[in-house]
């Protein structure tokens, strides 16, 4: 960091409750308050704009309580409930501003003043500048010659100077000021009847708190009186007003570096809340921070402009979309009429509504329709909740729609169509024609994008906000699963669904068109490969479930003896998972050396540390064993058999065409392609794949692809004779950097 670019910390709690009563009461068409969030996030757009920082923080309090609290119970006793039309803000405020890329910093146990105050001394010891930005006086305690005080409020920035000024006494004795006058908010007990301007003139005239107390029976009168009886508190008072700046916080300075700022969360988050101003800048293609942004945020938002830029040049749909236009299909006549203009339709989109997101164990509960002109359907046919109306017979529907649904010629268009492809295999549908998939639409066009969802894809391309799952289904453990959902709400819901499907199609297939190479790579790769994948997820894999639980049983014994032995080598039984309790034994027991340091400056027990350490000593050799041992157990021998299809006694993961900007597939539910290949236990939980009686199972990979390419293109000697001699070229590497012939190559040479 340089002189003109410091530390900006910004106190958000602060920021927070000035936002909430210096504004009107805003709220959204339905009924949220927005005001505070809005406020917070203005003043966090003016500072970057003003600073253009390259580091930065947002710091709020956690939720819970605080070592003040154990210090003095009563501490804060007297503040009022925050307001619930406050509180319902904080969360949407904290996606807000990860969104704008900023570092959002919240440490439990202590408050935000201690994590500001401890971030303000490391960076001052490092010589670096620090700007808090605040309307908080306690804050004044901090302030050095590198640290000053901004108020966004006023738009003034305090230093040493500035707070002899304001307060009659030097930041260094803000603390002695605080404990004098005490806090009736914060329920500070401090001296009854002494304000500012006594306390002040206390300090003036004694020199400091200790001085003060010291001296308490020099001072006259009512106000003597009470400094007097008082005194028996005002250590605890000073405690309590004392920011604490060594607190141990699991960052450092490189993670208070501003990223590029999620547009498309942004997106979301700006409609949801109605902030249409800002709205209209994302979708217009310009900075989140304005013209200017910051130096680091500003230019990946600017970069992240210039893409959208792309998007924001081509024309929208010439059709808007139209709620009016949907229709519940509840009548015979009705879906024959429907089924008729499907039939004559060149192209439509297809939708399942189901009861579950794992496409093996989904019911379907409706489908919807959308055609070219904005026309769109649900066809309800499970809702079984009470008072449901009636509904068409699903067999009868789906069998109705087999012969269109399974005719290749008639085109269909889906988002994320291999999941609607799976379960209508549970209902002996075989989905044919399949077109267009809006989500590999997407990810075509823009592979490092972030985000290939409808709702993200109907901000960014049409500036619509689709209905959320949650706001029909509700959240957490009390969300409804679709078949309870009421029929006209899942109607609108799912009718959109389809009609944003077929208009995202129509943003993004014209620019598809446009760029040859890329279409081809949608038509003659994604695409064909949908089935593929779909196949391969329906029929799953095959696992030894009980030599899974075997290897977890041995694990489970061989954790509990790494325990017992890291133990006797500490002398003493300690949590193997805290890095507080293994700080404690390495570096204050058993004197080993320091060889990295946290932000704080307490010493690293990070991976590396550990690794290096190893090499000399057995306890961290112990402890790198433990945490091996113990994440294969719980991600693989304890997970993978929980995971056994009951019908089909296998295991079923999805792959992932989007996942990765690279084309490669990415596996979840669970993730099979990181099974552990290098280590031992982790060879034994890949001898759990097995294949079933008569079959077995063949590996096949690209040989050392990356490699060769880099050898082609850099013509390096060692690498091409490596390849065309047919050699291990690792092996080859590893003979040439330790200067043995590549038969004296160990395996552990070659690895590493």
């Amino acid at each position: 960091m340089t002189s003109q670019s410091p530390l900006i910390l910004v106190d958000g709690s602060s920021y927070l409750f000035r936002a909430f009563h210096a504004l009107p009461p805003l709220t959204n068409s339905k009924g949220n308050p927005t005001g505070a969030a809005y406020g917070v996030v203005a003043m966090l757009k003016k500072l970057v704009q003003q600073h253009q920082p390259e580091h930065i923080a947002v710091v709020f309090d956690a939720s819970g309580k605080t070592f003040r609290d154990d210090m003095y119970p009563e501490y804060k006793a007297n503040r009022p409930p925050m307001p619930d039309e406050l509180r319902s803000q904080i969360a949407p405020l904290h996606e807000l501003i990860k969104a704008l890329g900023l570092p959002l910093v919240m440490e439990s146990g202590v408050e935000a003043d201690d994590v500001i105050g401890t971030l303000a001394k490391h960076a001052e010891a490092r010589g670096l500048n620090v700007l808090i930005s605040t309307s908080d006086k306690d804050m004044a305690q901090l302030v050095t010659d590198k640290v000053k005080i901004a108020n966004s409020m006023t738009d003034t920035v305090m230093g040493i100077p500035e707070v002899i000024e304001k307060f009659g006494v030097p930041p260094e004795r803000i603390v002695d000021y605080l404990a004098l006058m005490g806090d009736s908010v914060d329920n500070i007990p401090g001296v009854p009847g002494v304000g500012p301007k006594t306390a002040a003139k206390w300090i003036q005239e004694f020199g400091s708190f200790d001085a003060v107390l010291a001296r308490a029976e020099e001072v006259k009168g009512k106000a003597g009186e009470n400094l007097r009886a008082a005194a028996p508190l005002l250590p605890l008072s000073k405690a309590l007003a004392t920011i604490k700046c060594d607190c141990q916080l699991p960052f450092d300075f490189d993670d208070l570096k501003p990223k590029a700022p999620d547009t498309d969360k942004l997106h979301q988050l700006y409609a949801e809340l109605e902030f249409k101003t800002w709205l209209k800048e994302i979708l217009a293609g310009e900075s989140a921070f304005g013209k200017t942004g910051g130096k680091s945020a500003g230019k990946a938002a600017a970069k992240k402009a210039e893409d959208s830029a792309e998007v924001a040049d081509d024309p929208k749909p010439s059709i808007e979309i139209d709620r009016s236009r949907y229709e519940t299909v509840s009548t015979q006549a009705d879906f024959e009429r429907w089924l008729g203009w499907l039939n004559e339709a060149e192209l439509f989109a297809y939708d399942s509504e189901t009861t579950s997101l794992d496409e093996m164990v989904a019911e379907i509960v409706g489908v919807s329709f959308a055609l070219s002109d904005g026309r769109a359907c649900y066809i309800p046919l499970a809702h079984d909740y009470l008072g449901a109306p009636a509904q068409l017979n699903r067999t009868e529907v789906l069998n109705a729609l087999k012969p269109l649904l399974e005719d290749d010629k008639k085109l269909k268009i889906g988002h994320n169509i291999k999941y609607d492809l799976k379960v209508l295999a549970n209902y002996g549908i075989t989905l044919r024609g399949l077109g267009y998939d809006t989500m590999l639409e997407s990810y075509v066009l823009d592979a490092a994008g972030t985000r290939h969802d409808m709702d993200t894809l109907a901000l960014k391309l049409l500036g619509h906000q689709t209905i959320s799952f949650t706001e029909i289904a509700g959240k957490g453990k009390d969300q409804l699963t679709f078949n309870q959902v009421d029929v006209q709400t899942a109607s609108t819901y799912a009718a959109e669904d389809a009609d944003v499907t077929y208009k995202l199609h129509q943003q993004q297939w014209p620019r598809l068109q446009r760029e040859a190479r890329l279409r081809g790579v949608f038509t003659d790769i994604e695409m064909p490969l949908v089935p593929v994948l779909a196949r391969m997820e329906r029929h799953g894999v095959l696992i030894d479930a009980q030599k899974l639980r075997q290897q977890s049983h041995e694990m489970a014994k061989r954790i509990a003896e790494i325990e017992q032995q890291a133990y006797e080598l500490a002398g003493r039984s300690f949590n193997l998972g805290s890095p507080k309790q293994l700080g404690q034994i390495f570096f204050e027991e058993m004197k080993l050396p320091v060889l990295q340091k946290t932000p704080t400056g307490a010493p690293s027990t990070n991976e590396e540390v550990l690794e290096e350490l190893a090499l000399d000593y057995p306890l961290p050799k112990l402890i790198l064993e433990h945490r091996q041992f113990s994440k294969l157990k719980s991600t693989y021998t304890d997970k993978l058999p929980e995971l056994v299809n009951p019908k089909t006694g296998r295991v079923h993961t999805s792959f992932n065409q989007t996942g990765a900007a690279t084309g490669r597939l990415s596996s979840t539910d669970p993730n099979v392609q990181n099974i552990p290949i290098r280590t031992e236990e982790g060879r034994k939980i890949r001898q759990a794949f097995i294949a079933p009686k008569g079959h077995v199972l063949m590996a096949a990979d690209y040989s050392q692809i990356e490699l060769r390419i880099m050898a082609h293109l850099s013509n390096d000697p060692g690498l091409t004779t490596a390849f065309k001699n047919g050699q291990d070229v690792h092996r080859a590497t590893a003979a040439e950097i330790f200067e043995v012939a590549p038969e004296e190559v160990s395996s552990e040479m070659r690895r590493r």
